[in-house]
């Protein structure tokens, strides 16, 4: 991997880093595409993130940023602007320095998990779904499910006040839909997600009674510690269609790849040259 004084950079923020899979799938992107870019990791406590913002972005050679648990709504104040997907999840997974030094926030893990789903033949509209986790991945996956037709949300966070303060943005934006707040019982649901940090620790409990899911339930998963973790393995053994965590990361790619003025791949291209295997 070449680095010059040219080179660009795009930081990967979050903590632990130990789990990123990013920069193995963006970093092969632009060397194949021979764009003097390059994503690094950044390990950065929760204490420290909005000081280190804008001393990040006064690097000369900073182009953005990608932004992971546990920074995502915190990010909300501390840019200048956020896209309207944004301001309705609450959160932000992508930060982009424009030519006049100002910073654009934009948020990305929903689509990525939608688009993923379509392509896997799951039908979006009409359907009810279920979501745990109502953080910043958990509410914009909740945000682009509304917008891509769902006609009932059941949501659930371990923060009570979390799930009522996303139920209250969605309304907001989508008073048709009907909102159930504080159940995580996924039976009588098309699709449950667990968009929850549980999974990322061996010892972590399962988000929800996976007996109750009905065989055929989609059920998807947002911790990419492993490809298939046990949550999607007892959902698996249930008869359940089911999308890991890095399905949805190879399908927001091509977004983000657009929000940074850089060459855009296909799903399918990135995960031919990516340096993980899932």
């Amino acid at each position: 991997m070449h680095i010059s004084g040219r080179t660009r950079l795009i930081a990967h923020l979050g903590y632990p880093t130990e789990s990123f899979k990013a920069p193995m799938i963006y970093n092969p992107w632009f060397e194949n595409q021979s764009v003097d870019v390059k994503v690094v990791p950044m390990g950065i406590k929760p204490e420290d993130y909005a000081s280190l913002i804008p001393a990040l972005f006064s690097l000369t050679n900073i182009a953005g940023a990608l932004v992971t648990m546990p920074h995502k709504v915190a990010t909300c104040g501390l840019v200048d602007r956020m896209s309207p997907t944004a301001q309705i999840a609450g959160a932000c997974n992508a930060i982009r320095r424009e030519a006049d030094g100002s910073l654009t926030g934009d948020m990305f893990d929903g689509d990525g998990f939608v688009r993923g789903i379509q392509r896997k033949g799951f039908g979006t509209v009409g359907a009810r779904a279920m979501v745990v986790g109502s953080g910043g991945v958990g509410s914009a996956i909740a945000a682009s499910l509304a917008a891509a037709g769902v006609s009932a949300l059941t949501l659930y966070d371990a923060r009570e006040s979390t799930a009522h303060a996303l139920a209250d943005r969605l309304q907001g934006h989508y008073p048709q839909l009907e909102l159930t707040v504080m159940d995580n019982d996924p039976a009588g649901h098309g699709l449950v997600v667990n968009a929850s940090p549980l999974g990322m620790l061996p010892a972590d409990p399962l988000p929800m009674d996976v007996q109750r899911i009905e065989p055929g339930t989609f059920v998807g998963e947002v911790v990419m510690k492993q490809t298939f973790t046990p949550f999607l393995q007892a959902a698996m053994a249930r008869g359940c269609p089911v999308q890991p965590g890095t399905d949805m990361l190879f399908e927001m790619i091509p977004a983000y790849l657009d929000f940074f003025h850089l060459p855009v791949a296909t799903p399918d291209r990135l995960r031919m040259l990516a340096e993980i295997h899932d």
